[in-house]
């Protein structure tokens, strides 16, 4: 059971990152609407055509997002999500997209992720995750059990992971640090990532400051503003449009906790169960696959994922590395586009990048970046610290 694979990504729009936002604040409806018309327009499909959306949360609207969308873009809609799973939101959504295709729920769906500023209000609001939590909020486990003892945010999170790794398999600081080497030399070749042309080496990286130990500076995304969005559409639309049509052919979601602390295990990540079925899905093999673009918040969420997704036995990550060339020009090509460590991190637009990428490439699309003969690629999505992953199998014709 699961998809045949007869819902396409036929066009995209990804917005080049800024540190610093030029132009007006836009509010996330307006955000919304500029990315769904530049997308449409990418894969030559009529706003009249769209019958379906996903979104994440939008400010605007504490709920009802995907209706309030609705209404300001002027659409009636068969099918509508609001996909709430962090950074694996977009990998997410796609599948959704891509299920309600199939289910003859919806023929054209366009799933995006704004990530520029807003305009300030009057009265400023309260910061959305206090304390760097994701609720401060009476009775959640979080506000009564983690926030009074620090237990916060994700430098510290991911620093519990990295070092129950270490305790376990053993920590190399320059297998680690070679992820975020190799992704930026793919950055140095995309005119759009925000580290285009800025190289670093091992030593780089193991020089900057430490901010999380064992996480050092150079290993964890930097915050940027941008937007993605990507248009889902069946196989009728799919075969009569200009770009190549990038077919879902397999998914696979799991949960299994909100934070570290509830974790039964922390080195075994929901990414495990979810790349299992996104293979036996699409039915293909590690071997068939020709790109990765696997999350990337911090080194050591790549290096666990190619573990716990099945490229590399478990504690092996570090050999795999080594081992081989992560770049747009490498033996593994991995985050061809530079990742979110030298691309930067758009918010909640920062898993799209990660299905853009795939798709790009699929595509032939990817200009200097391009992987030869590039037809099947895997995507992650990672919410949380290590708590919520979706895995998708994306294949040309």
């Amino acid at each position: 059971m699961g998809l045949r694979g007869d819902a396409a990504i036929v066009g995209y729009v990804e917005l080049r990152p800024e540190k610093k936002p030029s132009g007006e604040p836009l509010f996330s409806i307006e955000q919304w609407a500029n990315l769904a018309r530049e997308a449409l327009a990418d894969a030559g499909i009529e706003k009249c055509e769209v019958d379906g959306i996903v979104t994440s949360a939008i400010a605007e609207s504490a709920m009802f997002a995907p209706a309030t969308l609705a209404e300001y873009l002027g659409l009636e809609l068969n099918f509508a999500e609001c996909v709430d799973l962090g950074g694996a939101s977009a990998a997410g959504a796609v599948w959704r997209a891509a299920a309600a295709i199939e289910l003859g729920a919806a023929e054209v769906v366009v799933c995006a992720f704004p990530a520029g500023p807003l305009p300030m209000p009057p009265d400023p609001r309260p910061h959305p995750f206090p304390f760097g939590a994701s609720s401060g909020e009476f009775g959640s486990p979080q506000a009564e059990f983690d926030i009074p003892y620090g237990n916060l945010a994700q430098n510290c999170g991911y620093a519990q992971i990295a070092n129950r790794y270490a305790a376990r398999y053993g920590y190399d600081p320059r297998a680690l640090a070679k992820i975020a080497v190799d992704q930026r030399a793919s950055a140095c070749t995309n005119p759009d990532a925000l580290f285009h042309g800025k190289p670093i080496t091992i030593e780089d990286v193991l020089a900057s400051p430490m901010i999380a130990d064992p996480i050092r500076l150079l290993e964890i995304v930097l915050p940027v503003a941008g937007g993605a969005a990507v248009v889902v559409a069946g196989r009728k639309h799919a075969q009569r449009l200009k770009n190549r049509a990038v077919w879902v052919r397999g998914f696979g979601e799991h949960l299994a906790f909100k934070t570290p602390t509830y974790a039964t295990d922390l080195l075994s990540t929901p990414i495990g169960a979810a790349a299992r079925r996104a293979f036996a899905m699409a039915g293909v093999q590690h071997a068939d696959i020709d790109m990765a673009s696997i999350y990337d918040c911090y080194t050591i969420t790549v290096l666990m994922t190619l573990e716990d997704a099945g490229f590399c036995e478990k504690g092996a990550g570090a050999r795999f590395v080594l081992g081989h060339d992560l770049s747009c020009r490498g033996d593994f090509p991995c985050n061809t586009w530079g990742g979110q460590l030298s691309f930067g991190q758009t918010g909640m637009a920062g898993g799209m990048h990660h299905v853009i990428d795939a798709t790009r490439q699929i595509m032939g699309r990817a200009g200097a970046n391009q992987v030869r003969g590039c037809r099947t690629a895997f995507v992650t999505g990672n919410g949380g610290i290590m708590s919520e992953q979706v895995a998708l199998i994306l294949q040309g014709a």
